[in-house]
């Protein structure tokens, strides 16, 4: 088994307040920045920041897993961990000032031990790039869902 890592990072024009804020609602705008990769997402509980449950299918490189999704704040206001129950993946996203008061600076990251032998090697090359791929887009759709209201803002 290996430690496999996978993070983004991305400015995004709209107060650290805010994007935070964006991203803890699990049932109305978190929904948004999911891309097609994302199946039969669902709030099983709470809905906003720590305490939420989430579930979804992920459909990337061919495959397909499900996830069940605990959601804490390990700073509030700051970051936000979910944590699959099934496993040991967790994605934590973690909001901090940008270059001025109106941007943020937005990291994701995922952590899980991978497999070993052949399929362990696939995992560990593959994984990271299609994941890259699907934040890269995420961030993108946040960026876009919150254009509208930092214009409105200044």
């Amino acid at each position: 088994m290996s430690h496999i890592h996978v993070e983004t990072e991305r400015v995004i024009d709209a107060p650290p307040a805010e994007v935070f804020a964006f991203l803890a609602d699990y049932r109305e705008k978190h929904p948004r920045i999911l891309t097609s990769n994302f199946l039969d997402y669902a709030v099983e509980s709470g809905g906003v920041g720590a305490g939420t449950v989430v579930r979804y299918r992920l459909h990337a490189g061919g495959r397909e897993r499900p996830y069940h999704m605990q959601i804490d704040e390990p700073e509030a206001g700051r970051m936000l961990r979910e944590h699959d129950t099934g496993s040991s993946l967790f994605t934590t996203w973690t909001v901090d000032q940008g270059p001025t008061p109106r941007q943020s600076r937005v990291r994701v990251s995922t952590h899980w031990e991978g497999g070993g032998g052949m399929g362990g090697f696939f995992e560990r090359t593959f994984a990271p790039m299609g994941l890259r791929g699907i934040y890269g887009e995420m961030l993108n759709r946040l960026e876009q869902s919150l254009a509208g209201s930092a214009a409105a803002s200044r």
